[in-house]
């Protein structure tokens, strides 16, 4: 546990430190001094879930290369726990998560004498700069570097996913009608058609030193990259061509 261990012992001891200071009012708050002499406090268990996370959460961000700033809530413990004071250093670990983000649980345990363990649930937010549009815009619409901005959202929240550049939009078409400030999702978008049905296209035809050009039409819609059923003008065979951009579609020989 080495690094992790110093972590906790730092943590715990600072925790500690802060509950011998706030001793005298706790008869006030229904605990005794009795009790909280064998005990370990609450305040202990959440600093040290918490502690974990923070340290847990970072790791996560650096690894997996994620900008975004984070928040932390420990939900609050049932002020009936008693639980024995604790005389080896305590040990965190997630319960059941593929990510540190969203709701989660944390395992705190004791390994000392009197051993025990206890589930702290909370909940990790995750703020990232996201696309949005900036104007309500039409099924059908393209859309343009003007009409997007970068706003911070807790992605927790958004379950369609998300985009964080706005490379990732700008060319694309809107799927169905979306309102000012709605954040885009992946969902949201497809490429731009560059060929209509009926339009004329060059069909362009390669293999190896070979590069043969032909006039055709386009039986269907297509983006660029997409497959296209094409009729060949010259033989009126219908063939599949890759849209290659406006106007322009590509076979193998």
């Amino acid at each position: 546990m080495n690094l992790m261990t110093t972590y906790f012992r730092r943590l715990v001891a600072k925790r500690h430190a802060i509950c011998l200071a706030v001793l005298p009012g706790l008869p006030w708050l229904g605990y005794s001094s009795a009790a909280n002499a064998t005990t370990t406090p609450p305040e202990v268990l959440i600093g040290t879930a918490q502690g974990f996370l923070e340290f847990t959460v970072e790791d996560y961000l650096q690894r997996s290369g994620i900008e975004g700033r984070y928040e932390i809530q420990v939900n609050r413990l049932d002020p009936r726990l008693r639980l024995a004071q604790c005389d080896r250093d305590l040990t965190a670990s997630q319960e059941n998560a593929a990510s540190p983000i969203g709701r989660v649980t944390v395992r705190v345990r004791c390994d000392g004498n009197s051993p025990w363990t206890v589930f702290v649930p909370a909940q990790v937010k995750l703020f990232r700069d996201v696309v949005a549009l900036i104007r309500p815009m039409k099924r059908g619409e393209t859309i343009g570097v003007d009409d997007l901005s970068l706003v911070e959202r807790d992605v927790g929240l958004l379950g369609q996913g998300y985009l964080t550049a706005m490379e990732q939009a700008v060319g694309k078409t809107i799927t169905r009608p979306l309102l000012a400030d709605q954040v885009l999702a992946p969902a949201h978008l497809q490429r731009s058609q560059v060929v209509r049905k009926g339009d004329h296209v060059m069909i362009s035809a390669r293999g190896g030193k070979v590069n043969v050009h032909m006039n055709g039409e386009a039986l269907s819609d297509g983006a660029e990259g997409q497959q296209i059923r094409v009729r060949n003008l010259s033989s009126q065979r219908v063939i599949k061509a890759r849209v290659a951009g406006p106007g322009m579609v590509e076979v193998a020989l």
